[in-house]
């Protein structure tokens, strides 16, 4: 790291349990966040104050007005725009030491394999199920950690699938998917501008510890937030043997 960098990053490399290796290993990684939207707002913009070296901004939308109730990537000055292009600004903004990349066509099948395939972590802030699955089968083909989270009205989760780990579930051994399953979304149920907030921070929080190598992720477990109440719920995760998408994988080295 260059003086500059020592700068920035000082009040991570003063943790112990961190340190300049700890730094140096985000610098060196590649993360894929997947939606530019609510939870892809925080979670990118702590990843790139962070100093993860290389940022994926995936998302084919653009921005609406109605988006920057919580989407805080985007400004009113950028209705309209792609926004994977605006996060991008914003990004660099606020580290232009940096790269980011953007992607704005949506990613699927084959295309989509070959992004998970390039990088270290993936973020999942989507919003609809049947890419959640995409995204998770791919993760699982190619033995990338996901990170996944989830938010809706005043209700919010997280939780971290590591295939490296032959004993931790995937998406799919919690959420089996199901054809006729409609997912709620925040254009039809709303949502709680500060839930996506306090949910994508936490996905910066545990990709940035899977990339680090520091602490324990939240793999096997499912953390629920009912920010109503401001109620935490801890579920334990347990693999499914029988999963379609997981049973027969053979996991890569873990962190």
């Amino acid at each position: 790291m260059n003086d500059a960098q020592l700068l920035r990053y000082a009040r991570h490399i003063l943790l112990d349990e961190f340190g300049i290796e700890g730094q140096e290993k985000l610098l060196a990684s590649t993360a894929l966040v997947v939606g530019a939207g609510g939870l892809g707002s925080p979670a990118a913009m702590y990843l790139a104050s962070a100093g993860v070296g290389t940022i994926i901004l995936a998302d084919h939308d653009t921005v609406e007005i109605s988006n920057l109730q919580r989407q805080i990537l985007h400004q009113t000055s950028r209705l309209g725009a792609l926004k994977a292009e605006s996060g991008r600004d914003t990004l660099l903004a606020l580290n232009p030491e940096i790269t980011v990349e953007t992607r704005t066509v949506r990613l699927a099948g084959d295309l989509l394999d070959a992004q998970i395939a390039q990088v270290d972590v993936v973020l999942d802030c989507t919003d609809n199920f049947a890419t959640r699955h995409a995204i998770n089968r791919a993760c699982v083909k190619h033995n990338k950690p996901l990170v996944s989270g989830a938010a809706i009205r005043f209700e919010g989760q997280i939780s971290v699938f590591d295939p490296r780990d032959a004993t931790a579930p995937c998406y799919h051994c919690l959420f089996p998917e199901a054809e006729d399953l409609e997912a709620a979304t925040c254009a039809s149920t709303g949502v709680f501008s500060p839930l996506v907030g306090i949910i994508g921070s936490m996905q910066a929080a545990e990709a940035l510890k899977v990339l680090s190598h520091v602490g324990q992720s939240l793999k096997g477990q499912l953390l629920i937030l009912d920010a109503f109440e401001m109620d935490w719920h801890r579920v334990r995760v347990k693999r499914d043997p029988g999963c379609p998408v997981c049973a027969t994988r053979v996991a890569g080295p873990s962190a």
